[in-house]
């Protein structure tokens, strides 16, 4: 099931919530097209979907996070043992994830790859390990010398991009980050020039009301299931596919069809 989600505004009703946000559901996980601007877990000034749902009644715990800033598919588990099952896809890079980014800036090949280590800085921001000047384009890959990597901790990262639209108004992206790292696809982004419309870390225009990322489409083994897998896609919202007023495409779901 599919569905165009709301506007967070003022006090969220969960049933409201889970009801207009229901992707997928059954005895053990249940999976939800989250608005953007709706913390999954851990938002100590806000609201999140694990503590609306502990208000009402209802125990889960989050399989995987997308950043509050992010719309899109998030999967909850609703018993300890399912967690512990998809989340070690999640830890073993067993499971599929594409996400949907739109940024305004234009050239990027039709496919590429981000190699690019990432790091936490000062104020626990999330930064490449490398300084930018040292980042270089080889054929449809970014990447930096191992020699150019800086002293401390870092975490080799990866994301695969595939352009779905070169548009008038913004570029259409399909992203796979093939590891999980905290703001991987929006760091990667940006550092190799081309950020995320939007995005409040990167985007300092203030001409976008959201941040253009959105989880689409998730895939694990659900060994309870008679297919024994679980295979979900969340569609994004109206509000996704416009940039300040103006539609990135004329048919949205037309576009989506043609990425297999």
């Amino acid at each position: 099931m599919n569905v165009e989600q709301p506007a967070p505004a003022g006090a969220v009703d969960w049933t409201e919530l889970r009801a207009s946000c229901l992707v997928d559901e059954d005895a053990a996980v249940l999976a939800l097209n989250k608005p953007a601007g709706i913390s999954v877990t851990g938002e100590r000034h806000d609201t999140d979907l694990v503590e609306l749902a502990a208000a009402a009644g209802e125990r889960l715990y989050p399989v995987h996070r997308i950043d509050k800033a992010t719309s899109g598919l998030v999967l909850l588990a609703k018993d300890l043992t399912a967690h512990g099952t998809l989340t070690r896809q999640f830890a073993k890079r067993t499971a599929t994830k594409t996400y949907l980014a739109i940024t305004t800036a234009t050239g990027l090949p039709d496919r590429g790859t981000i190699e690019l280590p990432l790091s936490v800085g000062r104020k626990n921001r999330v930064r490449i390990a490398a300084p930018r000047e040292r980042i270089t384009r080889t054929g449809d890959t970014w990447s930096v010398a191992e020699a150019d990597i800086l002293a401390g901790k870092n975490y080799p990262s990866r994301t695969e991009f595939e352009v779905l639209l070169h548009g008038d108004a913004g570029t259409v992206l399909a992203v796979r980050p093939i590891t999980g790292r905290r703001h991987q696809i929006r760091v990667h982004l940006a550092w190799i020039g081309f950020p995320i419309a939007g995005d409040p870390l990167f985007d300092r225009s203030g001409a976008f009301p959201r941040t253009h990322l959105h989880s689409w489409r998730l895939g694990l083994d659900a060994p309870w299931r008679s297919r024994e897998r679980l295979d979900l896609e969340a569609t994004p919202g109206a509000d996704f596919w416009a940039l300040a007023g103006t539609p990135v495409t004329a048919d949205p779901e037309a576009l989506l069809a043609a990425f297999s």
